[in-house]
């Protein structure tokens, strides 16, 4: 269907004629349990009024068949009324009623309806996901966000299932004429979007409780509360830990804006093959069920887990009740959410490390995303259903909400909430844009943010910033060291601090200018104690507003072993070490006491190899050294998939055999010298499974922990860790098919299903290869997750088995985005793109041969889908720069003598 692609001028030509006041949806899902049944009946009627009586507009609905079209009791003729996904309405009254009657596909790609059938027992789920427009898949409808209305849902499904939507279940009702069906009837809804409606229908397992609370008027508020997961899942369903932060969730947000939540009820349901980590539907938000632990899990899993549930609470409010009035302004409901999803969990729960794991982690995202020839403003140019598809990415999450803290250090929290407060009550259920936001927080701050939006908020780039430091000279005229590296490789700091000179680096990678912006920095200094600790002595607070300034405050003070620009997190900015702390941090990165301090260093070390300032199997060695003593473990995590992505990337391809069986090794070593049943050691075992896809000399061991043979006191090899393992058999040619459907025998879950289809594709075989290849590009019979999962497991290979299908990949790009869902086509051009390659005899990155096809590919179709090309400019990027990195000389020295 050529016209899915809704552009924003077209939008804005629709809300500018019409205006939605409710819809009536009615949707017959009796089918769903019937794999042979494709499709379902959907019905919608929408009452709407238009600004200019006799002009046209239309609706829009990607069906399988349109059965009827209703304008104001004249039926139109579907074969001219309908093409493609859009329906036209001509000659508008004042105010008109539709009905659109159609056939409706379930989907198997996340969009729309999906259903899924649960390989643990054969029975039938399905749920809704629409963002950015996919309800039309579901009903005929007016989908762009700034057409609000009432919705009411009406679904008919097996008498035995659980249904739910976005309003409260106001009737059940038996069916006449089908005693195995039944018809769910919900209330209307408070208005809202279209994206952000929703239903669940399926033999969920269902859990229920309530919260309430008193405001200080007296005014007291009663919350129904539910959670859903499929009924295979449900013994493994920790419904009291999640009704737990719910409820510290709700009295937090309830208290903090001011506003009490809109939306009557609070559904969380945990779906399967779920495209994200979650989505904000109001009273009936839908999680992924990965969140749903089956295997064990680290502290850092069920922290993250408890961030996405209060990312999505902090929805009700900022998305929800107020929405951005087109995609251009998304970060206004994502930037917001991902950085009060963190302050809840800061301030609403027990966990005290939200904001280290936002800079080890969430920030790390947005880096990479900000360095891409792609990047964009955080309030971007969106023209059109296809680009904003391609927009939630890290600027829009993660660096959204870094700048999100800055201003709330520049406007003071208070004024920050004062502000967000006043939005609410002035823009409720209705849509905004970055002015109307502006504007409020500009009230309660008494500053014009008019400058700082244009500095953070419209450019894009991120900066780097680095210090120079210049000793004093001493009574002989000679100037004093930076500092020396003694024997114990510890580094004692020598001489007065003179002049220190802090640097910024402000390239935009889209646009090659410089553009400054302000930075409120704590700069601290570190020293070492007498237990031998890295220990902070003094910090200075500073602001940095141009490329350099002088920071006198520091002038005259000792030098010190670490000086940290931009301690404890407060600005977005890539930090270098000067060479001293660099060396300080190579020497003695576990002596630094404190988390953020430690995670911030860990930072500098993997920006510096990622930009290929320093060779990357240096931060693999610090690795093997420090990240056994790191006590964190979301930042443990963290590092050792960097260094696996290192290796495997970055280190140039005559170092990496050795470097990846020290690794290995030292992952083995450190498995068994970790607490038992710690944290760490599952972190280790998950870290040696991945190593030991590309590197054998574990192979015993893994085997060993497989059957039993081999045990780690504290370890349980559960059904993911025993996945993981068998991936990595498989892919040294160490597992056969048998051995693989054996294990998918005795675990026959979803996750189960999803880990042999890896297993299965990461076998070193040619004809393997080619298999999960045709599955992917060619077939259409993989789910999202199956298809994630077969790419995941043929990517598991060495180049050599990989280049017959470089030609072939870029052969496909046109018909592939032409012919699959934008979701189904972004996981086949991402992830398909050979951009895992050696630097080899090229010499030069620029001279390798997959750029160079890459490059004439882009040449070749300047005209090709700008949500595509945006893909592949990404996928080129990483590449140039693992190629760049490889190039890096290893004896390119790092620290100063």
């Amino acid at each position: 269907m050529p016209n899915q692609n809704l552009q924003r001028s077209e939008a804005a030509e629709r809300s500018a004629l019409i205006t939605t006041h409710s819809y009536d949806v009615s949707l017959d899902v009796r089918s769903a349990p019937d794999p042979a049944q494709a499709g379902y009946t959907s019905r919608s009627t929408i009452a709407f009024s238009a600004a200019e009586p006799g002009t046209s507009t239309f609706l829009d609905f990607i069906a399988g068949d349109v059965h009827s079209v209703v304008l104001n009791g004249v039926e139109l003729p579907v074969p001219e009324v309908v093409d493609g996904a859009r329906i036209r309405l001509d000659n508008l009254q004042a105010e008109n009623k539709v009905t659109v009657t159609g056939t409706a596909l379930y989907s198997s790609s996340g969009e729309g309806m999906h259903r899924f059938f649960d390989p643990a027992d054969g029975q039938c789920y399905l749920y809704t996901q629409y963002e950015p427009a996919d309800a039309r898949r579901v009903f005929a409808n007016f989908e762009q966000p700034d057409l609000k209305a009432r919705f009411a849902f009406s679904v008919t499904a097996p008498a035995g299932w659980e249904v739910a939507s976005n309003g409260a279940d106001a009737a059940r009702l038996p069916l006449a004429e089908d005693a195995a069906a039944a018809r769910w009837d919900f209330a209307p809804t408070l208005p809202m979007s279209t994206y952000i409606t929703s239903v669940l229908a399926g033999p969920y397992f269902k859990a229920e409780d309530r919260w309430s609370r008193t405001d200080d008027g007296g005014t007291r508020l009663d919350v129904p509360l539910a959670l859903y997961c499929r009924a295979s899942m449900a013994p493994s369903f920790d419904a009291a830990e999640l009704f737990r932060l719910t409820k510290q969730g709700l009295e937090f947000f309830n208290q903090l804006f001011d506003y009490p939540y809109p939306w009557g009820k609070y559904d969380q349901a945990f779906v399967p093959e779920y495209n994200l980590g979650a989505m904000e539907n109001p009273g009936l938000v839908t999680f992924t069920e990965n969140y749903v632990f089956t295997s064990r899990a680290a502290d850092s899993q069920y922290q993250g887990r408890a961030n996405t549930l209060l990312h999505e609470m902090a929805h009700m409010w900022f998305g929800d009740l107020v929405t951005m009035q087109w995609w251009d302004d998304l970060w206004l409901k994502e930037s917001f959410a991902d950085y009060m999803g963190t302050l809840g969990v800061d301030r609403a729960t027990g966990w005290e490390t939200a904001w280290v794991n936002f800079a080890n982690n969430r920030k790390a995202w947005a880096y990479v995303q900000d360095q891409l020839p792609t990047t964009h403003p955080i309030v971007a140019d969106i023209p059109d259903l296809e680009a904003a598809k391609q927009n939630f990415d890290g600027i829009t999450y993660a660096k959204g909400a870094s700048v999100l803290k800055q201003l709330v250090a520049y406007v003071g929290f208070d004024a920050f909430i004062a502000g967000s407060r006043q939005y609410f009550r002035e823009h409720e259920y209705g849509n905004t844009t970055l002015a109307d936001l502006l504007g409020a927080l500009a009230d309660s701050s008494g500053r014009d943010l008019t400058t700082w939006a244009r500095q953070w908020l419209q450019t894009s780039g991120i900066s780097t910033l680095s210090a120079e430091l210049e000793t004093a000279e001493t009574a002989d005229g000679t100037a004093t060291p930076y500092g020396t590296v003694t024997p114990d490789a510890t580094v004692t700091p020598g001489g007065i601090l003179e002049r220190v000179t802090l640097l910024q680096d402000a390239t935009d990678p889209a646009t090659g200018r410089q553009e400054p912006r302000p930075h409120r920095l704590r700069i601290g200094l570190y020293n070492f104690d007498a237990a031998g600790m890295l220990v902070r002595t003094d910090s200075v607070e500073i602001d940095l507003t141009g490329g350099a300034e002088q920071i006198t405050a520091l002038s005259g003070k000792a030098r010190p072993a670490l000086l940290l620009v931009n301690d404890e997190d407060l600005s977005y900015a890539k930090v270098r070490l000067d060479p001293v702390s660099e060396a300080t941090v190579r020497a003695s990165l576990d002596r630094i006491s404190d988390p953020m301090a430690r995670a911030l260093c860990w930072s500098a070390l993997w920006n510096s190899a990622r930009d290929g300032i320093t060779p990357a199997s240096q931060y693999v060695d610090a690795v093997l050294r420090f990240a056994a003593a790191e006590s964190g473990i979301g930042v443990l995590l963290n590092v050792q998939g960097n260094a696996t992505m290192a290796l495997e990337q970055y280190v140039p391809a005559t170092e990496r055999d050795a470097l990846r069986k020290s690794f290995a090794e030292g992952a083995a070593r450190e498995l068994y010298a970790a607490e038992p049943g710690s944290d760490q050691q599952l972190s280790w075992a998950r870290t040696l499974a991945t190593v030991s896809r590309t590197e054998g000399s574990q192979a015993a061991l893994l085997r060993g922990l497989l059957d039993g043979s081999e045990r780690v006191p504290g370890l349980a090899v559960d059904a993911e860790l025993r996945w993981s393992l068998w991936h990595a058999l498989a892919a040294q040619g160490l597992a056969t098919e048998q051995e693989l459907d054996a294990e998918l025998a005795r675990d026959t879950t979803a996750s189960g299903r999803a880990g042999h289809a890896t297993a299965l594709a990461a076998r070193p075989e040619a004809a393997v290869k080619a298999a999960a290849w045709d599955a992917a590009v060619r077939g259409t019979g993989l789910s999202n997750q199956l298809l994630s999962a077969t790419i995941a497991g043929f990517n598991t290979a060495s180049e050599e088995l990989l280049d017959p299908f470089v030609e072939p990949y870029f052969d496909c790009l046109e018909e592939v985005w032409a012919e699959r869902s934008i979701e189904i086509a972004s996981r086949i051009v991402r992830g398909l793109f050979p951009g895992v390659r050696d630097l080899g005899p090229a010499g030069k990155p620029e001279d390798h041969p997959v750029l160079a096809r890459t490059d004439g590919w882009l040449a070749e179709h300047p005209d090709a889908p700008r949500a595509l090309r945006r893909i592949i400019i990404e996928q080129r990027s990483h590449l140039v720069r693992s190629l760049a990195a490889q190039a890096l000389s290893v004896t390119t020295p790092s620290v100063a003598p």
